[in-house]
């Protein structure tokens, strides 16, 4: 039996729904990520686990235990706020150890699950400090610190990184995860960033209008995208509207504008309008005009540190290329140049309605 189980969870305001009829099985001491854009549901779905709302339908099961109508406190659950909610007027060791106090835990035990949960995060030596006194990161680990203190069995996370800069939110992805392994807890995260959720998931459920797109490793997510959503929302990615012209054992013949794509169908009953996708990344500048899978010039080309960023005018339409920097410039705007790729690289899914799975 999976440790956290959401059966049949349904969320409705008057007419609108938020979440239509999901399930969701999470293992224990796994990491997964709700990943989506805005009004995507994937808040609503994070409140409902931590009983902060209440489901329209469904039921909510944690350890076997039917938590569904249970109050907050009650679940045992840590959660971590994009807002932080520190006491300002508390110093960090009060912020951390709060919940303790409430828990009417003795103080010398409370000393040491403080400064336990401090040493953790890194903060060991700040816990005199007040919320003012710190940066966006030390505060952001005080919120983490006193989440794990009180040793929840599910710590939430609702966007707890957004306020970072790039720079500190990649080193906290690093840092998160590895608190989140060394203590074993099982923990999902809600977050609309794809390298937030790619870096730190075991598994990620993509969502879009209230249900889940796609749930599968982040390899997965990303290489065998199960739906158009999916493949157009988590990385980039170029999209090709074709015809498939007929399916053969292991892969669709695809009408692409004048040219013929043979792309693998993976198992799935694609026909009639579909597109066709491949990463930038899996496209390079062909060596000679025999390699060249079609020509094409070269209208933007942006350096970025370590990869050149080129899009292409073809007869397939704008082609977006990311080029590794191995030194070398390719060729500047204006230049023709032909594109090369593997017929492995291409995904396939029917336009409209494609809930194949990869």
């Amino acid at each position: 039996m999976s440790f956290l189980t959401l059966q049949g969870i349904s969320k409705r305001y008057g007419d609108f729904t938020a979440i239509e009829h999901l399930d969701l099985s999470v293992e224990r001491g796994e990491f997964l990520s709700l990943l989506g854009p805005s009004g995507c549901g994937k808040t609503t779905t994070l409140q409902m686990i931590a009983g902060f709302v209440s489901p329209s339908g469904g039921r909510v099961t944690l350890d076997g235990r039917d938590i569904t109508h249970e109050r907050p406190e009650k679940r045992g659950m840590g959660v971590v706020f994009q807002s932080y909610a520190l006491f300002p007027h508390m110093t960090v060791a009060g912020n951390v150890g709060f919940g303790l106090e409430m828990r009417k835990m003795k103080r010398a035990q409370r000393a040491e699950r403080v400064a336990e949960a401090l040493a953790l995060v890194r903060l060991s030596g700040l816990d005199t400090r007040y919320p003012k006194e710190l940066s966006g990161g030390q505060r952001q680990r005080v919120a983490i610190a006193r989440a794990i203190a009180m040793r929840p069995e599910l710590l939430l996370l609702d966007e707890p990184m957004s306020n970072l800069d790039a720079k500190l939110r990649e080193e906290m992805h690093i840092e998160l995860r590895a608190i989140q392994k060394r203590l074993g807890i099982t923990t999902i995260l809600v977050t609309h960033d794809q390298v937030e959720a790619m870096t730190m998931s075991d598994r990620i459920a993509v969502m879009h209008g209230g249900r889940i797109a796609q749930l599968s490793t982040p390899f997965d997510a990303y290489e065998r995208p199960a739906t158009p959503f999916a493949s157009t929302f988590l990385g980039r990615t170029n999209t090709l509207a074709g015809e498939v012209l007929r399916r053969n054992p292991r892969c669709a013949e695809v009408a692409v504008a004048s040219t013929t794509l043979h792309v693998p169908h993976e198992g799935r009953e694609v026909a009639g309008a579909v597109n066709v996708y491949i990463r930038p990344e899996k496209m390079r500048l062909a060596n000679g005009s025999g390699e060249a899978r079609v020509q094409g010039r070269v209208t933007t080309r942006v350096f970025v540190g370590n990869q050149w960023l080129l899009v292409v005018d073809t007869e397939l339409g704008k082609l977006h290329i990311a080029q590794s920097n191995i030194g070398a410039p390719p060729p500047e705007e204006g230049h023709e140049v032909g594109i090369a790729w593997t017929d492995d690289d291409l995904r396939v899914l029917t336009r409209e309605g494609a809930h194949g799975h990869a």
